[in-house]
């Protein structure tokens, strides 16, 4: 067995395990050693009952008081036991585990493992973990890996995969000179993976990730260093002059533009005009009116008779801008279309010869834009929306559609000024910061489980004054490792709360674009009053009628995609609202989140999250959903970065494409 193997060469893995890494995208060895843990699980010492706190996950060493009684409601199976030690008492419930009444017996000592919840006023654990007292005494030096999984592929399967695999980390190949590896105290890439997927100790996990992060920000930086030279250096073969036909869109509006606005298109405008082509930033926090910067800049780009393409990362987000466009651009006669993966085979194929033989002047689309089969007759401007989705190579294949078209990038994703100089450096940046007039500051509150009863009936009363709502989960379906909310089982519970009074749909990013799209259509026509859902919502879509975000275990995201997720609301001229649910109800994550309580400000709080998590971080769950990178943060991880950059500086001339290691050179980074 080599990396490059496909991973049904490894013990264990059939047809029906591999179709399921598929989901993940694992599909050779490599991909599965590349797949980190987003957590650890350590086992320490044993507390007292009595002194458990709610939302804890502690080990209890407890005495069975009671028989195992085992209750039948539809197909679930519910066996629940009482346990005690000297200071207290304490539930123990689990699900669809009928064989733990001939297991636990009346007298006998276990350590139980779990969360603890208060329930009618007594302490519960649900699910927990059992071991032997000597089993668990083994286990206290150990760091337990939890992956990434999906339906139906649990984490022992993962870690069971891992270990099958384990002989072949040391095959993999160092490409950092030993000098620059002891300059900067990084391990070996073999060493890193070793102790990122089985951890020696604490020390050497730390050390791991550290490793990883560099690696990940090394290969960033690198290709973005070779994209600038070979893209950014050429002269405007597509000056865009300003002129009256820009000023006529901007009276169109029906809003005034804010000061930012303003500036940010006076800026694009100066650089389309300009010897060479742009390459420009926008940076604007959530709800600051970006679109409209771009909207402007692709009439600037038609008028002088070019054509402007607008990419973006799924395709609700493309369909509402699609819309959006041709509602903007109607009265001035410009031609808008839509090109995603779902687009009919006929016609894609209509599509690709109007945009061949210039029968479309704007094209909006996801990466179905990047495809062999796209041609433009004269591209002149090209835009990604959240720029952060996309890759670097991505990017730079939009860019080679056209004769060296100008190059906008739009971004709400809030970065501290000194990461954004590093990251941005080959870039030009216009910040927006003002929202749009008529907006009302989202009050925000974070609170404890206790308060979600309160907050249901909250959204009920804002649904029946009219507004809408979203609840947001961390995950799509119950799992058996992780006590958190997910949307399938709390869409029937507020459906059931709720009743008649409400329309509940869900939403999650397994769905089928059309779904999705089916989804998005109608809560946004209002026939949905409460959408429930993963982040799959968390970019660009605009429903000014929304007035309520809820978000469950609030705690378990990143407080810069906590301000995206909020971005949701506050888009119209209503007062709306966001509400944190902290299910960990620990004083460091209730600190975190006061920071969303107390400010609306996404810059502000990119740089509360730095200073709050810092660069030594590495045992916090990461932000679930798109990251930047795979493993690395650029918050968390601010030293590596930093150190990265300066080693490119210095070595980048000695390391080629050919020393990267292998996934690294063919997967496109993303940020």
């Amino acid at each position: 067995m080599n990396l490059n193997d496909d991973i049904k060469t490894i013990k264990g893995i059939g047809d029906k395990t591999a179709a399921l890494f598929a989901r993940l995208n694992i599909h050779t060895v490599e991909d599965l050693l590349k797949t980190y843990p987003r957590n650890y699980l350590s086992y320490g010492d044993t507390v007292n009952i009595a002194d458990v706190e709610e939302g804890q996950r502690v080990a209890v060493l407890g005495l069975i008081n009671t028989y195992a009684n085992v209750k039948h409601i539809k197909s679930l199976t519910i066996v629940t036991v009482g346990i005690k030690d000297p200071s207290g008492t304490m539930k123990l419930t689990w699900f669809n585990q009928p064989y733990l009444r001939n297991t636990l017996r009346n007298g006998d000592s276990y350590v139980f493992v779990g969360t603890v919840k208060i329930k009618n006023g007594s302490k519960v654990m649900e699910h927990p973990e059992i071991y032997k007292l000597d089993k668990y005494r083994d286990m206290q030096q150990e760091y337990m890996p939890v992956y990434p999984l999906t339906k139906g592929l649990t984490n022992n399967t993962f870690v069971k995969s891992m270990k099958a695999v384990r002989s072949l980390i040391q095959s993999m190949q160092e490409y950092l000179p030993d000098e620059v590896r002891e300059a900067q105290e990084l391990m070996e890439i073999s060493d890193a993976y070793e102790n990122v997927h089985f951890p020696g100790n604490e020390a050497l996990l730390k050390n791991a990730i550290r490793r990883i992060a560099f690696d990940e920000f090394f290969s960033f930086l690198y290709k973005l260093k070779k994209t600038k030279d070979k893209t950014f250096t050429f002269d405007n073969t597509h000056r865009i002059v300003k002129g009256r036909a820009c000023a006529d869109f901007i009276e169109s509006l029906p809003f005034s533009l804010t000061k930012g606005q303003q500036q940010a298109i006076e800026d694009i405008l100066a650089d389309m005009g300009s010897d060479h082509v742009m390459n420009r930033l926008v940076q604007g926090d959530v709800g600051s009116g970006k679109t409209v910067v771009a909207e402007a800049a692709m009439f600037a780009c038609v008028k002088e008779g070019y054509q402007a393409a607008l990419m973006v990362p799924t395709e609700v987000l493309a369909k509402q801008h699609y819309e959006d466009l041709k509602a903007s651009y109607e009265q001035f006669g410009i031609r808008v279309e839509m090109l995603v993966g779902s687009t009919p085979a006929k016609e894609k194929r209509h599509i690709y010869e109007k945009l061949k033989t210039g029968g479309i002047d704007v094209i909006v689309g996801t990466h179905a834009l990047i495809q062999d089969t796209v041609e433009f007759l004269d591209l002149g401007l090209v835009i990604t929306d959240e720029q952060h989705r996309f890759g670097v190579n991505q990017r730079e294949r939009l860019s080679l559609k056209g004769d060296y078209p100008h190059v906008l990038v739009m971004s709400a994703t809030p970065i501290p000024r000194t990461l954004a100089i590093i990251l941005y450096a080959d870039m030009d940046i216009s910040i927006i910061k003002e929202l749009p007039k008529g907006r009302k500051p989202i009050k925000n509150c974070a609170v404890g489980t206790s308060y979600r009863e309160t907050a249901m009936k909250f959204i009920a009363s804002q649904v029946a004054e009219g507004s809408q709502a979203y609840v947001i989960c961390p995950m799509v379906n119950e799992s058996d490792s992780l006590d958190v909310s997910n949307v399938v089982d709390y869409t029937e519970t507020m459906k059931s709360y709720l009743g008649n009074t409400a329309r509940v749909e869900m939403l999650h990013g397994q769905m089928k674009a059309d779904e999705k799209a089916e989804i998005m259509e109608r809560f946004k026509n209002r026939e949905i009053d409460v959408l429930v859902s993963t982040t799959v919502i968390e970019v660009g879509v605009n429903n000014p009628n929304a007035t309520v975000m809820l978000v469950e275990n609030a705690e378990r995201f990143g407080l810069a995609q906590l301000h995206q997720l909020r971005g949701r609301v506050g888009r119209g001229k209503k007062q709306s609202y966001c509400i944190f649910i902290n299910g960990k109800a620990t004083p460091e994550s209730m600190e975190r989140l006061k920071v969303l309580e107390d400010s609306n400000d996404g810059f502000f709080i990119a740089n509360e999250d730095l200073r709050l998590r810092g660069p030594g971080d590495f045992f916090g769950i990461r932000q679930s959903g798109e990251a930047l990178f795979i493993l690395a943060d650029i918050y968390n991880h601010a030293d590596m970065l930093k150190c990265a950059q300066a080693v490119l500086n210095e070595y980048g001339d000695r390391i080629t494409p050919s020393m990267l290691p292998e996934k690294e050179r063919k997967t496109d980074t993303v940020l």
